[in-house]
């Protein structure tokens, strides 16, 4: 079968010069990728030679009429979002090395930021690129299949998970399953607890990202 070609709406760096860093958002479930493009302008004056892409995911989604879906969502427990991100994982991977050509970019260039099901395909695919990104930031997610990481994972981006106390959707406690099993693999974590925060990004957690960034990816 055929992989497939994701896309979605995009912005090019606000200096108006050619891109030095890349910066892939990924959406939740039920979203699409305008869900989250909106951050490229806020980061876009801070990170100014930075590009911005935030893609469909591939599936139309069961739930929503008009979202999409990284993978299918039912049973809501580890060993489905576990198969979940395997099968998803080989259409990022091929969108993210086109997109990274198209923009004559390297994978140390290249920051993902996940939000929820998002995060999931961040950190499953950011830490088995053949090339590392140079960092991931990971919202309202969790980590899928942590047992599995120490034997597959190729490269060790440092990573920023930030987390609602109040999430509703994925339960706050996955994060600290998240931070353990990241740093018994040897990657660098920094935490951040939103309290009182449901299922969201707040604006302390949208700076929180914007640094993590631009610490990651210095002087590129």
């Amino acid at each position: 079968m055929p992989l497939p070609l994701l896309d979605g709406p995009r912005l090019a760096p606000q200096s108006g010069r050619p891109a030095k860093q890349l910066i892939v958002f990924l959406h939740g479930y039920g979203a699409d990728g305008h869900d989250l493009i909106g951050i490229g302008h806020q980061w876009g004056s801070h990170l100014p030679d930075a590009a911005f892409v935030s893609p469909h995911a591939p599936e139309p989604c069961g739930m929503a009429p008009v979202g999409r879906q990284w993978f299918h969502l039912t049973l809501r427990d580890p060993s489905e979002y576990w198969r979940g991100v395997v099968a998803a994982r080989p259409a990022l991977d091929a969108f993210l090395n086109a997109e990274l050509q198209r923009v004559g970019l390297k994978d140390k260039d290249l920051v993902l930021v996940g939000f929820s099901q998002g995060t999931m395909m961040a950190l499953h695919c950011g830490l088995r690129r053949a090339r590392a990104p140079a960092g991931i930031v990971a919202y309202s997610g969790l980590l899928a299949g942590p047992e599995h990481l120490q034997k597959e994972i190729s490269g060790r981006p440092p990573v920023l998970l930030a987390h609602g106390s109040q999430d509703e959707v994925v339960p706050f406690a996955v994060m600290a399953i998240a931070e353990t099993a990241l740093k018994a693999a040897g990657v660098p974590v920094v935490s951040h607890v939103a309290k009182g925060l449901g299922h969201g990004i707040d604006s302390t957690g949208l700076a929180l990202g914007l640094a993590h960034c631009q610490q990651v990816l210095g002087s590129n």
